[in-house]
């Protein structure tokens, strides 16, 4: 694996470079095929299908991170880099995300929502192996996942990504709090308030927007907001009951976690966790740089993760029984 020697050394700067960094999606060799999933009564996903020539060696469901898209970034570099491998990508938008607050129903998101997720990978088993790749709250996601389906996962995906994910959720939301993230945090809520914004202009009557313009952080978003839509009846209910870090020790299939030691918005010691050492199915993949989801490389290429990504995904693939159909 070749090293990550980051094109910044300042965590911020990785990670604003990651976000804003041109990335390379060819959608006329790789045609972009949109598929609605039904995950529930009322409710569908939009998911972005791209396939490569000939039968794909692996399948691969791309979960982006809180208020992001299918269009993110980090999404359509992996995508390209995994389609030239000969996988087929499907990048999944969250309930409500990507412009489909239409298609939701009346709910929107939250971070340990595994159900839809799990109705898509269910659509997919047949062809060829399932894996899962979460990007910082999609991390989270999967994770969740992998472990709920503990024993039976392997049924059905045959590993799963996560990178920069704030697997305890209280401490990276009180990390989040601090002034040096303010810039983060701003952006986030003001995302999520325009999206409860936009939910009840079309559900009339689904939030109480009273006291909506005074939530000033995602504690008090999620609080007022996330854990009352879902029945969490608080915040910390809510971040200890969906948090990954409860259901690590429970995974029982392949599973590369990625994580930079100068994340600005997670702090590191949340990865003190004992299955990185326990259990066997997990990788801990720390660097000392790489800021949150900006590992952007001194030297091309300059997406370092999409190629250790994709090289783990064949490298686990190759392991799978010929024959075998998650």
């Amino acid at each position: 694996m070749r090293p990550f020697v980051p094109f910044f050394r300042n965590p911020h700067l990785l990670t604003i470079a990651g976000n804003y960094w041109r990335r390379k999606l060819d959608q006329q060799r790789f045609p972009v095929e949109t598929k609605l999933y039904d995950t529930e009564p009322g409710v569908q996903v939009r998911v972005q299908y791209q396939a490569p020539e000939g039968v794909p060696v692996a399948h691969l469901i791309l979960v982006h991170g809180l208020e992001g898209s299918s269009e993110a970034g980090y999404a359509r570099s992996l995508a390209q880099a995994a389609l030239e491998a000969g996988c087929a990508v499907h990048r999944f938008n969250m309930r409500s995300c990507g412009g489909t607050e239409h298609l939701s129903g009346r709910t929107l998101y939250h971070s340990g929502q595994t159900s839809d997720l799990l109705a898509v990978i269910h659509r997919l088993a047949g062809s060829a192996p399932v894996f899962l790749a979460g990007f910082s709250l999609g991390g989270n996601v999967v994770l969740k996942l992998a472990g709920e389906l503990g024993e039976s996962a392997s049924d059905l995906i045959a590993g799963v990504m996560a990178i920069s994910t704030p697997i305890d959720l209280a401490a990276c939301v009180r990390e989040l709090d601090k002034p040096s993230n303010r810039i983060y945090a701003r952006r986030f809520v003001t995302r999520l308030k325009e999206r409860v914004r936009a939910k009840e202009r079309l559900t009339p009557g689904l939030f109480d927007l009273g006291g909506l313009d005074q939530v000033r952080d995602i504690y008090g978003f999620d609080d007022r907001f996330t854990a009352q839509a879902f029945g969490f009846g608080s915040a910390d209910n809510y971040y200890a009951t969906q948090s990954a870090n409860q259901f690590l020790e429970r995974i029982r299939v392949p599973t590369l976690v990625v994580q930079a030691k100068d994340d600005p918005l997670i702090p590191f010691a949340v990865y003190d966790h004992p299955a990185f050492s326990n259990n066997p199915n997990l990788r801990l993949l720390a660097t000392e740089h790489g800021g949150h989801l900006g590992f952007i490389s001194k030297t091309r290429p300059r997406f370092w993760l999409d190629q250790v990504l994709v090289n783990w995904v064949l490298e686990v693939r190759n392991k799978v029984p010929a024959g075998f159909v998650p």
